[in-house]
């Protein structure tokens, strides 16, 4: 029984990486209050969260849209699609 709960520990655990690592960088960071207003039941991990923020680009704070800009697939150097 002891084996089964450590193993099940364990597998929440990894699951549970992507979730926390996905909430700690610069968009989860500086755009937490827009994730708050424009997209708090959209899922993170999935890319969901993200394009919640791009379609409401123009009313999301310019910290949000500078970590959006500077960030994510394709970017990185400050340039915008």
């Amino acid at each position: 029984m002891r084996t089964s709960l450590q193993l099940a520990i364990v597998i929440a655990a990894i699951a549970a990486m992507p979730a926390f690592a996905q909430g700690t960088g610069p968009v989860a960071t500086q755009c937490a209050a827009d994730i708050q207003s424009f997209c708090s039941g959209k899922q993170h991990g999935a890319g969901q969260v993200r394009a919640c923020l791009e379609t409401n680009r123009e009313k999301v704070s310019a910290d949000c849209r500078q970590a959006l800009d500077t960030t994510g697939p394709g970017r990185g150097k400050g340039q915008r699609r």
